[in-house]
C-alpha cells in the first residue's frame, strides 16, 4: 500500500478483525477514522446492479463528479477494467480478502491522475446483507471530478498462515480414509 489513507484505514481495520477473518460493520466507528472518512465508502454486494455505493465520502463524490449514493461501483471504471473489478469485489465479499489496486482516470485537461483502490471485506452475518468498505484516495489533492478509472495493477491482500510442513499439513487434514501419495 502506498497511499497514508489506505495504509491507516487498513490498519484499523486490522486490529478491529482481531484473529477473525474480518470485522463487523458495527466494529467499525466513524470517529475513530474521521480525517479519513472523505476517502471511505461502503459497497453493497448486489453483483447484478454492479455493487450499489450505500456511504461514500465527499472526496470519492467529487472524484466522481456527483453524489453517488445507490449508484454503480462498476460503472466508474471504463468498459475494460469493469469485469475485472467487479470480479475482485465479489472475491474479496464472498472470500473475505482484502485487495489492493492501482488505479488512473483522466482528469478534466486530459493529463491522467492516478489513485488507490482499497478494498476490504466485512463479517458475513445471518439476516444481514453482505457489503465492503474500502478507500479510494488519489494522489494528487487537486484532482477535479475525473473520466472513467481504469485498472493498473491489483493484488490481494492474503492471511498470514502458519507454515507447516506438507506432511503435517495432511495429517490435520486426514480423517477416516488416507491415500498416501507414492505407493503402489
Amino acid at each position: 500500500m502506498k497511499h497514508p489513507s489506505s495504509r491507516e484505514f487498513f490498519a484499523y481495520w486490522n486490529t478491529k478483525r482481531g484473529t477473525a477473518r474480518a470485522p463487523d460493520r458495527a466494529d467499525i466507528d466513524p470517529a475513530a477514522v474521521r480525517g479519513l472518512l472523505g476517502d471511505i465508502f461502503v459497497l453493497s454486494c448486489e453483483p447484478h446492479l454492479g455493487f450499489p455505493f450505500r456511504v461514500a465520502g465527499t472526496r470519492v463524490c467529487a472524484l466522481a463528479g456527483c453524489d453517488l449514493k445507490d449508484s454503480s461501483f462498476a460503472a466508474l471504471f471504463n468498459e475494460a477494467s469493469r469485469r475485472e473489478i467487479e470480479e475482485i469485489t465479489t472475491i474479496v465479499a464472498d472470500e473475505s480478502l482484502g485487495a489492493i489496486a492501482g488505479v488512473t482516470a483522466v482528469r478534466e485537461d486530459g493529463s491522467k491522475a492516478h489513485l488507490e483502490l482499497l478494498l476490504l471485506p466485512f463479517n458475513a452475518r445471518p439476516h444481514t446483507p453482505v457489503s465492503v468498505t474500502g478507500v479510494l484516495a488519489p494522489f494528487d489533492d487537486e484532482c477535479g471530478a475525473l473520466g472513467p478509472f481504469a485498472l493498473t495493477s491489483w493484488r490481494y491482500l492474503h492471511q498470514p498462515e502458519k507454515l507447516l510442513p506438507r506432511a503435517i499439513r495432511k495429517l490435520q487434514i486426514a480423517r477416516g480414509l488416507m491415500v498416501y501419495e507414492g505407493l503402489r
